[in-house]
C-alpha cells in the first residue's frame, strides 16, 4: 500500500458511499484540491462542486457512518493493500481506460511483468474440450513470461489460473467482490496460490459480497489490465462476451477459439469469430499477434532508457494507441529512413513495438521520457 498518498483513507471513505464513483471523484478532486478537504467540506461547498441532490445527500449521511482511518485499519488486517489512480505503481494499461476505477484493492504483489498481460476467460459449464484448450493456452503463456489475466470464476478461469500456476507463471484474479472473500468458496485455495504468485485484485471495497450486479463491471477491469482477451467458450449470454466487448471498446485484441457449431458453449466464440475475433489454435496465434514471442527478454530489458534526444522525443510522441510512421516523422521532422531505422532498434531493445499497421506503440512507460525522476 503506498502511504505517500494522504488522500488514501479518503479514497476509501468516498468508495463507501454508493454512488460516489471514478467522475464524482474527479469532479471533488478538481474543484477542493484534494480529497481530504472534500471529505471535510459543508454541504454548501459540495453542492458548489457540482454535485447533484441525491449524491450530496449521499455523502452526507455517509460521513457519519463512514471513517477515513478506520477504512485504512480494515485493509491492514485483511493483508491487503489499495492504490489509487493518482500512485505510480497503479497499473499502466488500466489506467488508460476511460473507466478506470479510482481505487484497485489489492491482495498479493504487482509486478513490472504485469504489463506482458493476456486475459483469458469463458464460461463455467466448460466442457472437457474448453478446458483441454485453456490449460494449454496459459500454460504456454506462462511458459513464455506471459501472466495470465482471468476472473476466478467456476470453468475456464479458473482452469486458466490453474494451469498458469502450475507453469510457474504469474495469474491475476479480479473479483466481483471484496479481495478479503473469495467467491466461489471453493476455490479459497487456489486464491491463496495466486496470492502467493500474482495477486487478488477488486474494485469494490473490503467484505463486498459476490453480488450478481457486480461482476459484469468488473470484467472492464479484466480487459483493462491486459493486452487482448481470449475467449474460450462461450454461449450468447456469457459474462465472457461483455469482457470482450469491454476489450472491443479499449481498443485491446479480441480472440475466440473456434469449437463445435453444435455446442451450446462455442456460440458465443463462434459468434465473436463472425464479428472479426482473432481466431486462436494455438497460443502462437496470440503471441504474434500482440509482439509477445520476446516477452521475457523485453521484461529483462524493461529498465531500458532512451539513448539520446531523438529516442527521448519518439518515446514523448507514443503512448499505448498506435502512432502512425507519418505522424513520427511530422513530428521530429526527420527523413522516413531514419526515423524507421530508429523506431527497429528501439523495438529490439524492448521500448517500442509495432502495433500491426497501425503504427508504432509503447512497450511500457519511459519516466525519463516525461521529465520525470
Amino acid at each position: 500500500m503506498s502511504t505517500a498518498n494522504p488522500d488514501l483513507p479518503y479514497y476509501l471513505a468516498f468508495g463507501r458511499i454508493k454512488g460516489i464513483g471514478a467522475a464524482r471523484i474527479r469532479r471533488l478532486k478538481s474543484h477542493f484540491g484534494t480529497l481530504q478537504q472534500a471529505w471535510a467540506a459543508e454541504a454548501v461547498d459540495l453542492a458548489e462542486a457540482g454535485l447533484d441532490a441525491r449524491a450530496l445527500g449521499a455523502i452526507v449521511d455517509g460521513r457519519r457512518a463512514v471513517h477515513p482511518e478506520t477504512e485504512l485499519e480494515r485493509l491492514a488486517r485483511a493483508g491487503a493493500c489499495a492504490i489509487t489512480w493518482e500512485d505510480p505503481d497503479y497499473p499502466r494499461l488500466l489506467a488508460q481506460v476511460p473507466d478506470a476505477p479510482p481505487v484497485l484493492f489489492v491482495r498479493g504483489t504487482l509486478s513490472p511483468q504485469d504489463e506482458w498481460a493476456v486475459a483469458i476467460v469463458g464460461t463455467r459449464r466448460a466442457s472437457l474440450y474448453g478446458k483441454q484448450v485453456a490449460d494449454m493456452l496459459a500454460t504456454e503463456l506462462a511458459r513464455a513470461g506471459v501472466v495470465v489475466v482471468s476472473g476466478l470464476a467456476r470453468g475456464i478461469d479458473a482452469v486458466a489460473h490453474e494451469a498458469a500456476l502450475k507453469a510457474g507463471g504469474r495469474t491475476l484474479a479480479v473479483l466481483g467482490c471484496g479481495v478479503d472473500v473469495v467467491y466461489p468458496p471453493e476455490h479459497a485455495r487456489l486464491a491463496q496460490h495466486i496470492v502467493e504468485h500474482g495477486a487478488l485484485i477488486s474494485d469494490y471495497p473490503l467484505g463486498t459480497p459476490p453480488d450478481a450486479q457486480n461482476f459484469p463491471p468488473r470484467n472492464r477491469i479484466i480487459s483493462g489490465l491486459s493486452l487482448g482477451v481470449v475467449v474460450v467458450e462461450a454461449d450468447e449470454r456469457s459474462g465472457a462476451l461483455i469482457t470482450a466487448q469491454f476489450a472491443a471498446e479499449q481498443g485491446r485484441d479480441v480472440f475466440a477459439v473456434p469449437g463445435n457449431i453444435f455446442n451450446q458453449s462455442s456460440r458465443g466464440t463462434n459468434q465473436l469469430i463472425r464479428e472479426g475475433a482473432k481466431v486462436v489454435t494455438n497460443v502462437q496465434c496470440i503471441l504474434e499477434e500482440l509482439n509477445l514471442e520476446r516477452a521475457p527478454e523485453q521484461l529483462a530489458l524493461s529498465q531500458a532508457v532512451p539513448e539520446d534526444e531523438t529516442e527521448r522525443q519518439l518515446l514523448a510522441q507514443l503512448s499505448h494507441d498506435p502512432v502512425e510512421m507519418d505522424v513520427l516523422v511530422r513530428a521530429l521532422g526527420l527523413p522516413p529512413d531514419q526515423v524507421a531505422a530508429r523506431l527497429a532498434l528501439m523495438e529490439l531493445r524492448g521500448l517500442v513495438r509495432q502495433a500491426g499497421s497501425a503504427g508504432y506503440v509503447l512497450a511500457r512507460e519511459h519516466r525519463e521520457a516525461y521529465g520525470e525522476t
